[in-house]
């Protein structure tokens, strides 16, 4: 695993979220981190929420509610400081903590969950913004170290078997489905782990996007350990 700025052709370092916010996407750069450090108990917020499925989300009010440490309330504040920040901006986030995502057992062979390397798409103008605050954190792998899978030739051969219909349409079932959204890492490729209390901020595929899209992944969660994730 390497260290996030290791890859600093891809990854832009901010220091301030009005930096994170403004820094433009293009050239090599198709990722953008705020690194920090968080003070606070996060492991105290996710052992005090009520999780009875695989993944719940956390309102504010969720948040307010739970009885916490000096250190828990801590955490708390920076939860709630980041949803206001990224609301006040237009953006829409998610506190989610989260036992494991569902897998896609559909295809076996192909995977199309999240835990396959994967671009997010969006119809229009967009970012995928993330951060982990306690838990295993998501990878990101640099894109000349990954091969579309549906242009794997024994991949795409295998998926023409499945596929029943004209050969004019055969590009828009793999993007009906999200084939063409997930990608194989190549031999001795190097994923980036995106650490604990970043934020960042993810290019995606858009119609005007000026820059390829970021390949990532969510962990394999450990067993017992859940994940407590920002995301929009």
């Amino acid at each position: 695993m390497t260290d996030v700025f290791q890859a600093a052709n891809q990854i832009h370092a901010v220091t301030s979220f009005r930096e994170f916010l403004s820094t433009p996407l293009r050239g090599a750069i198709n990722a953008v981190c705020w690194q920090r450090e968080l003070a606070g108990d996060f492991a105290e917020i996710v052992e005090k929420a009520a999780v009875s499925e695989n993944m719940v989300t956390l309102s504010q009010q969720d948040l307010l509610a739970l009885e916490l440490s000096n250190q828990g309330k801590l955490a708390r504040e920076t939860l709630l400081n980041d949803l206001n920040l990224l609301e006040g901006s237009g953006n829409a986030p998610t506190l989610n903590v989260i036992k494991c995502y569902d897998r896609d057992d559909s295809y076996p062979f192909f995977p199309t969950d999240v835990y396959s390397f994967h671009v997010d798409r969006s119809p229009v103008p967009a970012d995928t913004i993330l951060c982990t605050y306690y838990g295993e954190p998501s990878d990101l792998l640099p894109n000349e170290q990954a091969t579309q899978k549906v242009l794997i030739p024994e991949i795409r051969d295998t998926l023409k078997k499945l596929y029943d219909g004209p050969e004019e349409g055969f590009e828009t079932f793999l993007q009906e489905y999200f084939f063409d959204l997930h990608y194989q890492p190549k031999p001795n490729a190097n994923p980036i782990s995106l650490g604990v209390g970043h934020l960042w901020r993810l290019a995606i595929d858009h119609p005007e996007s000026e820059v390829l899209p970021c390949l990532h992944r969510a962990p394999q969660e450990k067993s017992g350990k859940h994940r407590l994730l920002l995301i929009c």
